[in-house]
């Protein structure tokens, strides 16, 4: 079972950014874009594995959903995302309750880690385990193994790598791709036809190495964008 997260946020484009990003890390996500619906997805038996809480929310600010939430004994773990900066708002989440604290802007990566270690520390971190044929990828720390074997993977290879594991058998365009891997960088968008050439040399060299066909490819299809296929081998005798 992959973790369940309710996101509260109320800006459409950073709640999408997220709650795309945390999808493709292997979880469901389910959104609330005020106080008064996080509240009432959190009432009893409501069954998430982690909150992330933005404070500054129309209806119902974002102290007050915790601060009730905590009121009925919830002790779901809660990472606290806000614009409020100042140490003093700081000490007042964590003394109501909250788990965590990350100040905007951050880090996609650094909120994914501290995530996993909050459910970690309450034994509600589930298997986000991505794999497709030999291919698996443990998504909290991007390790990547090819039949069991470790495979050397460069940070920004390996988060193309988790996209597109995390869509098999679907495209992902080449926009999808440069927002998850270059998007607080200059980079072009010629980048993601570098980094996905340079993905598929490695994944042939696995092939290669451990004597076996390569049946795991990286597909492009024009004008759509990519996708992890598994080539059929051809017949024996077949002409190639």
């Amino acid at each position: 079972m992959s973790p369940r997260i309710l996101l509260v946020e109320d800006t459409p484009d950073i709640a999408l950014w997220l709650g795309t990003a945390l999808r493709q890390g292997g979880m469901q996500v389910v959104f609330a874009t005020d106080g008064h619906a996080a509240d009432q997805c959190l009432q009893p038996h409501h069954g998430f594995d982690a909150v992330l809480l933005d404070l500054q929310l129309p209806g119902q600010d974002g102290l007050s959903v915790l601060q009730a939430l905590r009121g009925r004994g919830d002790a779901v773990p809660v990472l606290i995302l806000t614009a409020r900066a100042s140490v003093p708002d700081r000490v007042l989440g964590l003394n109501m309750g909250a788990d965590d604290y990350l100040p905007k802007p951050f880090d996609l990566s650094e909120l994914e880690a501290r995530l996993q270690v909050l459910m970690r520390r309450q034994g509600r971190s589930k298997s986000t385990a991505l794999r497709w044929g030999p291919l698996e990828m443990q998504t909290d720390t991007h390790e990547v193994q090819w039949r069991g074997q470790p495979l050397a993977l460069t940070q920004r290879e390996a988060a193309a790598l988790r996209v597109l594991l995390a869509s098999p058998q679907r495209t992902v365009s080449k926009e999808q791709l440069h927002a998850a891997v270059f998007a607080d960088e200059s980079a072009g968008l010629d980048a993601v036809e570098v980094l996905i050439y340079r993905l598929r040399k490695k994944l042939e060299s696995a092939a290669t190495a451990s004597g076996a066909l390569a049946d795991v490819a990286i597909t492009t299809f024009r004008g759509m964008g990519y996708m992890l296929t598994q080539p059929v081998a051809p017949p024996e005798g077949a002409h190639q």
